[in-house]
């Protein structure tokens, strides 16, 4: 059996590994608020590691009612994939995990040698900055600096798009470095396909959103790529909710 290395997924067969790989559980990561599981996938002479989040494990939320953070975590990383930036670690739901339904992500291995602090303060990371538009799109409640994945070659992902997706202006993060400049040409590019993509009902992202959000989140996530593809500027930070996450780390 070929054992992918950690952090390095391959677009082609990676979704389909996922989806369809016996999935074992090898452990529980102690420090997040729901239950994440540590699994292996495994399918025929192909294997890798990845993380598990069963619905059953969710805590409930008061201001997200509405839909699991499992499907959430799906829907960020259909939108990832619509934008072309690779985000997202390769995300999909499965109906037949051990535990119940729930979310599988490819597990990145982070650059233990990167400062995730200064990186999160970088003003130049075009990544970085890529990430902070991404999550302008998907009205992020929650863009710690733990939740930055830079890959040893030199990718940065992202994880924990739970709390993402409210129909209500909740954007918390610590990448607010650019708020009120004007966004990158590429960023602007992106965001116009994009919105092409959320009015054709038949496409890939569009379907994927309408699996796992409401008609009224659907709604404000093409409204938000509107008016950012509009104003081509960064967001400023929202006044009556908290602007940074906490902890922030």
């Amino acid at each position: 059996m070929t054992a992918v290395p950690h952090g390095c997924p391959t677009p082609d067969h990676d979704l389909e590994l996922l989806l369809r790989g016996r999935l074992t559980v090898l452990g529980r990561l102690r420090g997040a608020s729901n239950a994440t599981l540590y699994c292996e996938v495994a399918d025929g002479g192909r294997a890798a590691f990845c993380v598990y989040k069963p619905v059953a494990g969710e805590r409930p939320l008061w201001d997200f009612p509405d839909g699991t953070l499992a499907g959430r975590e799906v829907a960020a990383h259909a939108v990832s994939q619509a934008l072309g930036w690779g985000i997202v670690p390769p995300t999909v739901y499965r109906e037949d995990a051990p535990h119940g339904p729930g979310m599988v992500q490819w597990w990145i291995t982070a650059d233990t040698a990167v400062d995730l602090v200064a990186l999160a303060r970088d003003s130049t990371h075009r990544q970085l900055r890529l990430m902070a538009v991404f999550d302008a799109v998907i009205n992020n409640s929650d863009r710690k600096i733990g939740h930055l994945l830079p890959t040893p070659d030199g990718h940065l992902y992202g994880c924990d798009h739970g709390v993402s997706f409210s129909a209500e202006y909740k954007l918390r993060t610590v990448l607010w470095q650019w708020a009120g400049q004007p966004l990158p040409a590429q960023a602007v590019d992106r965001l116009g396909a994009l919105r092409e993509q959320l009015l054709d009902a038949d496409s890939a992202v569009s379907r994927v959103l309408a699996r796992h959000l409401t008609p009224q989140e659907r709604y404000a996530t093409l409204r938000r790529v509107e008016v950012l593809h509009e104003h081509r500027v960064h967001p400023y930070p929202p006044e009556d909710w908290p602007a940074v996450p906490w902890p922030p780390v």
